[in-house]
């Protein structure tokens, strides 16, 4: 048996599928944008270095609206817009860690590994960390072990920056995927959140809190009225850092979003949210104070698709049942075919609620102890099926060897 004349199919990569992307909406925008003398002139310079004052104000009555959190309003002073979050990532960690004083950089793993280059080229080749999760998410107790053990090799070599020359220099950075994480799709629960902020304050920790699948959510039971209303997402680590009493006013998280996974990636339009202290000092970085903000122009046709009440109705209309569907035909799948030989599916559903919420890009599967290695399994899968997928061995944190012997 051979791939030869089968179609190729790359489950390996989180990225839409063309035929989802709002192409028609997209037009619309750029035409309201564009056809408008006054809205062009602003659209066609460079912008504002926080990002369009509507944009802002669009953008935070929608995450308002969405994540209903307990501490109030998303204020638009909160927000930075972005060139997506990767281009996030250079961003925050050039304006608040410094190699000669951040001690590590800890990852969930399986982690999202196409990060680990961002921190490496940060200065931080050698200190990069991989923590497991648990059920609940991230291991909370292995963290704050590691951390210990961190902060003792440190006291003894020294780290010789000082700190008084920089508003503020976080000594760890913390890198999550709370909800439908990439690529286990795990939930972080509302417990391990307010945990994760307690020792990140504990440790003067800033937690980059990746959320780009907040939106894509459904009911998880085949069958389940895709109406039935769905319990409200859980709170944001962000949203959980401004809720709990005693936030310093840079705060110990920032919200690391992207309209790459509701939109198109193309667009390379993001946003950070965290204290307005945040957005401050990020205005002062290089290429920002040079040019503005960065991804200006499709900026402004996000922030038209939001207005228009377009991008909702995108996300309502089009991509939940489409993913819904294609979720529970997969789900069908590996129950019929890969469940009876062992395999097991990690938990990947928000069970906060009544109904159970599935969602996200990702299924993380489990060989059976006694079988072959996944990568032999993606290996098969590759040469007999023309189908890619990824394997536990590329999800490792880059330099730590625990990271490896854990895959």
């Amino acid at each position: 048996m051979s791939s030869e004349g089968k179609p190729y199919i790359n489950l390996q990569l989180g990225w839409p599928t063309p035929s989802l992307f709002p192409k028609e909406q997209l037009a619309e925008a750029a035409k309201a944008v564009l056809l408008d003398d006054e809205v062009a002139a602003k659209a066609l310079v460079y912008g504002p270095d926080p990002g369009q004052d509507s944009l802002r104000a669009a953008l935070a009555k929608w995450l308002g609206d969405f994540y209903q959190p307990t501490a109030g309003p998303v204020s638009p002073d909160r927000l930075f817009i972005t060139n997506g979050a990767s281009g996030a990532l250079p961003m925050l960690l050039t304006r608040f860690t410094e190699p000669g004083y951040t001690r590590r950089v800890w990852m969930i793993e399986p982690t999202y590994f196409l990060a680990c280059p961002s921190f490496q080229d940060a200065g931080f080749e050698g200190r990069l960390r991989g923590v497991p999760e648990d059920d609940e998410g991230i291991d909370i107790e292995f963290l704050r072990a590691r951390i210990l053990e961190a902060e003792k090799e440190e006291s003894t070599a020294g780290l010789g920056y000082d700190v008084a020359t920089t508003p503020k220099v976080y000594r760890h950075v913390v890198y999550v995927v709370p909800t439908f994480s990439n690529p286990s799709a795990k939930v972080m629960s509302l417990r391990r959140r307010e945990q994760l902020v307690e020792l990140a304050r504990e440790f003067d920790a800033l937690v980059i809190s990746d959320d780009v699948y907040d939106w894509l959510r459904w009911p998880a039971e085949d069958g389940k009225d895709a109406s039935h209303e769905l319990p409200k997402p859980l709170p944001r680590l962000v949203d959980v850092d401004r809720a709990m009493p005693g936030e310093n006013p840079y705060g110990n998280v920032v919200s690391n979003g992207s309209f790459s996974k509701i939109v198109a990636p193309g667009v390379r339009v993001g946003w950070i949210e965290g204290t307005p202290e945040i957005p401050k000092e990020l205005c002062k970085f290089g290429p920002v104070r040079s040019g503005g903000c960065q991804g200006h122009l499709s900026s402004m046709f996000m922030g038209q698709l939001l207005s228009s009440g377009a991008l909702e109705a995108h996300i309502r209309d089009k991509l939940i049942p489409t993913y819904r569907t294609r979720y529970q035909a997969m789900m069908k799948a590996i129950g019929e075919h890969l469940l009876p030989l062992g395999m097991t599916v990690a938990p990947t559903m928000d069970q906060s609620g009544e109904v159970s919420v599935a969602g996200g890009f990702f299924t993380y599967l489990n060989l059976p102890s006694d079988s072959i290695t996944s990568k032999e399994l993606a290996e098969y899968a590759l040469e007999k099926h023309n189908v890619r997928a990824a394997h536990g061995g590329m999800m490792t944190v880059v330099g730590d060897k625990g990271s490896t012997q854990r895959a």
